[in-house]
């Protein structure tokens, strides 16, 4: 890694240009697949392994996907975008199969789809609210991995990326949290039985991340003083948690995620690597 890049990480500064080609070539013939790719944390990931000489499809239910692909293969990346809604079985199942067709093997899938909903004490969430966060944060990744595992097995080898959180342990967010919860279970139960085949299965726990503002929200903006304090519970017991007292930024997300994503990462699979400045969750 250069030592600009280390600079950028020790700071806490998105310095894109040193973070993106720290690695050139380490995905060179790699065929990845992104989810939530539209923006955030899936769309640094994507960017990232483009940069890095992955040709990758990027899945997102949003439109905006297919402007994030066009902008990625202007730049010289091998893109493709599905639109997909991956809280539903059928669309994992079609966006899996759409991108084994075009590239003709997955060596890489990061399942990036979730994120909360509300932010609220648990006795103020309606039942249908406590499901729309679990459909959310926990079915995308369970449906994405039962779709690509049968082409895995097949193929004896590849590596699944699920993102996690660090909320697993934190105020206002217990829908959320179980939900992440179940994310962590995947990827310890289902590594076991994926790794005969060549095959692992790792997670990053983000902690809070600085992104800019999301041009297609996850839900409804917070409604009045009482639900902007709770929100503000959120990020006062994030940094708290955080031992270097601050958010991390996408760059810093992201490479986290390619690491475990690629060969360096061989002898690692069933782990969860919490990527929160020190908090574990």
């Amino acid at each position: 890694m250069t030592g600009a890049a280390n600079a950028a990480y020790a700071t806490g500064a998105t310095d894109a240009t040193a973070l993106k080609t720290a690695h050139v070539g380490r995905f060179a013939g790699k065929k990845a697949v992104v989810t939530g790719a539209a923006q955030g944390i899936g769309l640094a990931v994507a960017r990232r392994l483009v940069a890095e000489s992955a040709d990758v499809v990027l899945v997102d239910r949003s439109e905006l996907v297919r402007e994030v692909a066009a902008e990625l293969a202007r730049e010289g990346g091998d893109t493709h975008a599905i639109i997909a809604d991956l809280e539903q079985y059928d669309g994992a199942e079609k966006a899996v199969a759409e991108a084994q067709e075009r590239q003709g093997r997955i060596d890489c899938l990061v399942n990036n789809v979730g994120g909360t909903i509300w932010a609220k004490p648990y006795e103020h969430y309606t039942p249908d609210q406590i499901q729309a966060e679990v459909q959310r944060s926990l079915f995308p990744t369970l449906w994405t991995c039962r779709a690509v595992l049968p082409h895995l097995i097949e193929q004896r080898s590849g590596t699944i990326v699920n993102v996690s959180s660090v909320a697993t342990r934190g105020v206002n967010r217990v829908p959320y949290a179980a939900a992440k919860g179940g994310v962590n279970a995947i990827t310890a139960s289902l590594a076991l039985e994926a790794a005969p085949y060549g095959i692992r299965v790792v997670a990053t726990a983000p902690g809070g991340t600085d992104a800019p503002a999301r041009r297609v929200a996850r839900g409804p903006a917070a409604q009045g003083g009482q639900e902007e304090s709770w929100y503000q519970q959120i990020v006062d017991q994030t940094v708290a948690s955080s031992l270097m007292k601050r958010y991390g930024s996408l760059d810093e997300q992201a490479a986290a995620i390619a690491f475990l994503a690629s060969d360096e990462a061989s002898y690692i699979t069933g782990t969860v690597l919490p990527v929160a400045g020190g908090d574990l969750g």
